[in-house]
């Protein structure tokens, strides 16, 4: 006679509701995968006619990116993020010791191309300092303000947040990238804003913003490219501009020309002919447009809607103000990163060469988005613990 096996008392279920593997949002991953697959279509579609290099070198790149990103990603997925938590300040101490070494060995000129303005290279990857920042930032000053444990953020720790984000984002600027030290003082535009931090706390940060900036193009630290850039959104049909010009203005044109369904996968004669430089980094959505039209661009939109919708819902459903501070900046980086990339593409806002999340080409980009949408599900999975 067969002899029934003891459960855990809930029948054939073997976990209770709690179990963190029970709670993972899928419609997140499912739409953060779809995003990423239409990454690597936009990375070959761009990339396939430059000139001297196979057509399936970029975008093989891409994918091994992806797959060692997800991989990262249930790791972290798999940690309470209390636990990462304590450990961000060993980790912020480390991503500022690289921006550092980064600067001051760029400024050195050693490293014979093993070292750039804003890059490690390590064989044929790019590891970026700046972009894990945005990680190493956001959990340690969640963390920071979460010790404080009130509904509304004190004026003592709202000064010690500000020293926690005004660090990395001078030593980023300083690189000169003033796309991503936007993107990471966004994060804590919106940890501060959910924090409870009252509007002259928020009028001080911008304040302080400006002055970084305005102190950066004083001392020099922008140098004359970017402030080319500028200069192009105000005056794009100016011949002496050059290059610059050009790559917003066929970049606008290719979006323009794509009409309501595009011209059609892999037709694209501005984004498939080597018109916009870089366009698979820094203008993927002028690819999308060109070939699948304004339907291309909308689906892609809604896509990023779905995924922030999903990360603000999660905001709302964590335990503790720490995984809600977490999401909240997860929420402002990624939006803020999108309304940038469309924007410069559009001709609406300066180039900065900020990447489209998930859609861009480039491993440190993606391997930072893909942590923090593992914080943002270890804050799902352990919502009811």
């Amino acid at each position: 006679m067969l002899q029934r096996k003891p459960d855990s008392g809930l029948g054939n279920i073997r976990s209770s509701p709690g179990d963190p593997s029970r709670n993972i949002d899928w419609i997140l991953l499912v739409v953060q995968m779809l995003l990423t697959i239409a990454g690597c279509f936009v990375v070959f579609s761009a990339t396939r006619t430059e000139p001297n290099i196979d057509p399936y070198t970029y975008v093989t790149r891409q994918v091994i990116f992806a797959i060692a990103a997800v991989v990262l990603m249930f790791i972290v997925m798999s940690i309470d993020y209390e636990w990462l938590k304590e450990r961000s300040r060993l980790l912020f101490t480390l991503t500022v010791g690289a921006l550092l070494a980064l600067l001051v060995l760029a400024q050195a000129g050693v490293g014979g191309g093993v070292i750039t303005d804003i890059a490690f290279s390590v064989g044929p990857i790019n590891l970026q300092p700046a972009e894990f920042a945005k990680f190493a930032v956001l959990l340690v000053l969640a963390g920071y303000i979460a010790d404080e444990g009130l509904s509304e953020i004190s004026y003592p720790r709202f000064v010690g947040a500000l020293m926690i984000v005004g660090i990395p984002a001078v030593l980023v600027i300083a690189q000169p990238d003033l796309g991503t030290a936007s993107v990471i003082i966004s994060s804590v535009m919106g940890v501060l804003l959910v924090a409870g931090a009252k509007l002259r706390y928020i009028l001080n940060v911008s304040a302080l913003s400006l002055f970084t900036l305005l102190t950066a193009l004083a001392s020099g630290l922008v140098n004359s490219y970017q402030l080319l850039r500028f200069r192009v959104l105000f005056d794009q049909d100016n011949p002496e501009l050059g290059d610059a010009a050009l790559q917003v203005r066929n970049a606008i044109r290719a979006v323009g020309t794509g009409g309501v369904f595009g011209k059609g996968w892999l037709q694209g004669d501005l984004t498939n002919g080597g018109d916009i430089p870089v366009a698979w980094a820094d203008f993927p959505f002028a690819a999308v447009g060109e070939q699948f039209g304004l339907i291309g661009c909308g689906v892609l939109l809604f896509m990023f809607a779905v995924a922030l919708f999903r990360v603000w819902r999660i905001a709302h459903l964590s335990r503790d103000l720490l995984g809600t501070y977490i999401c909240a900046g997860v929420f402002t980086m990624m939006l803020w990163q999108l309304f940038q990339n469309v924007g410069m593409t559009l001709g609406i806002l300066p180039v900065t060469g900020l990447p489209m999340p998930f859609i861009s080409y480039g491993g440190s980009g993606l391997f930072t988005y893909f942590a923090m949408m593992g914080l943002v599900q270890s804050v799902h999975m352990r919502r009811m613990r």
